[in-house]
């Protein structure tokens, strides 16, 4: 088993809006140690995301925005026409957003992750990535991004300077290129909390993760990500977690590690 001692188990939350809830986020932000807070964009608004940053530093759980595209109708999984001004423009005021939030809570804003359509498009296009990791660098160049390991957001970052994280997907399957299997294809999603928890300690094992054309390919992870939206996620975040705890693994939260 691999000799690594710690790493990030974070779930995308806060994804309700209004009256509508999604997922089960207490239950999730006792099993994760970061949470991608939806900040008003694809989901959220000012009482979910007090709700879900209160409960998260109720259980000592890192906290992240999660910017994506206005687009609460879709889930932020449709790409908006905008230039790329306007990219910077919005993803920093969905962070401002989440800071003010939790200020009052208060909790500090650790990292950002992007969502959706938009993390998409960031993962597979350099002028994109720039765009986000521009408006994040001019509200606190120390803030960290968390990148979908091995893709442009990832590379754009480091070539900017940038601190910058990397992710795998417990629940998602992926490309040959490093890219996740677009979810109206087959093989997108991994419901079976099993054969997720297989196919990622085999990763940690090997550093090579299976993709659904062609031969394994190497990633980076500092951070796993179970998507709290996803049918099982709840079942699925706790038996990954066990498995780690057994291989000695501890989750603790990549941005808390920072010195």
């Amino acid at each position: 088993m691999t000799a690594r001692q710690t790493i990030d188990l974070n779930s995308d939350l806060g994804e309700g809006f209004g009256p509508w809830a999604m997922g089960d986020d207490a239950a999730m932000l006792s099993l994760v140690s970061s949470a991608n807070v939806a900040c008003g964009g694809h989901a959220g608004d000012p009482e979910t995301m007090f709700r879900t940053l209160s409960v998260a530093a109720q259980n000592g759980v890192t906290v992240g925005a999660h910017p994506g595209y206005s687009d609460r109708e879709g889930f932020g999984r449709r790409v908006i026409p905008m230039s790329l001004d306007e990219i910077t423009r919005m993803v920093a005021a969905q962070i401002g957003a989440l800071q003010g939030i939790a200020a009052l809570v208060p909790i500090e804003v650790r990292y950002v992750k992007v969502h959706g359509a938009l993390a998409n498009l960031a993962a597979r296009d350099p002028d994109v990535a720039g765009a986000v990791i521009s408006a994040v660098r001019q509200i606190d160049p120390t803030l960290p991004v968390l990148a979908i390991s091995g893709t442009q957001i990832e590379q754009v970052a480091r070539s900017m300077d940038a601190p910058v994280y990397s992710e795998i997907f417990a629940d998602r399957g992926y490309l040959s290129t490093g890219e996740l299997v677009p979810r109206n294809q087959a093989g997108a999603m991994i419901l079976d909390a099993r054969e997720a928890t297989d196919r990622l300690l085999g990763f940690l094992d090997t550093g090579l993760m299976p993709v659904v054309d062609g031969e394994p390919i190497a990633l980076a992870a500092d951070s796993i990500c179970v998507h709290g939206d996803s049918a099982g996620a709840v079942a699925m975040a706790q038996v990954i977690r066990d498995e780690l705890v057994a291989a000695g693994v501890q989750p603790t939260g990549f941005a808390a590690r920072q010195p």
